[in-house]
């Protein structure tokens, strides 16, 4: 399967933003797009978890004070928009003791990181 793939590991603003960015950008242009979130990035996309993810430096700072949307909005837009698909990390899931149905309905579901790198062969594969 050709396309992109993102993996969203850190949970800053700033990476966020980036990912949901380049998701969205690629989403809307017609390319396929698959999202894997795992580690600090993941709890942002359970139900009832702040959307608004810490800052780490001066430019999430501006981005703030310049009222960019937020990261969890453009993701939306990719999804809505663009048929991108956001996968959460099933380990990252059984750590925390999430179901599936605490998940955000921009997640597509649950999905191994085996499982993703399989589907990811032959793509272009971005980290945050």
């Amino acid at each position: 399967m050709a396309g992109m793939f993102i993996i969203c590991l850190n949970g800053d603003r700033e990476h966020l933003q980036f990912a949901a960015m380049a998701a969205s950008v690629a989403a809307v242009s017609g390319t396929d797009v698959q999202v894997f979130l795992s580690m600090n990035a993941f709890p942002h996309f359970i139900k009832g978890h702040s959307k608004q993810a810490p800052v780490s430096g001066v430019l999430g700072k501006k981005m703030e004070e310049h009222k960019v949307p937020e990261f969890f909005n453009i993701f939306e837009q990719a999804v809505e928009l663009g048929d991108a698909k956001i996968w959460a990390c099933s380990m990252a899931m059984d750590v925390m003791g999430v179901k599936e149905d605490e998940l955000e309905p921009i997640v597509a579901g649950a999905m191994g990181l085996t499982k993703f790198f399989s589907d990811a062969e032959g793509g272009q594969i971005l980290t945050f």
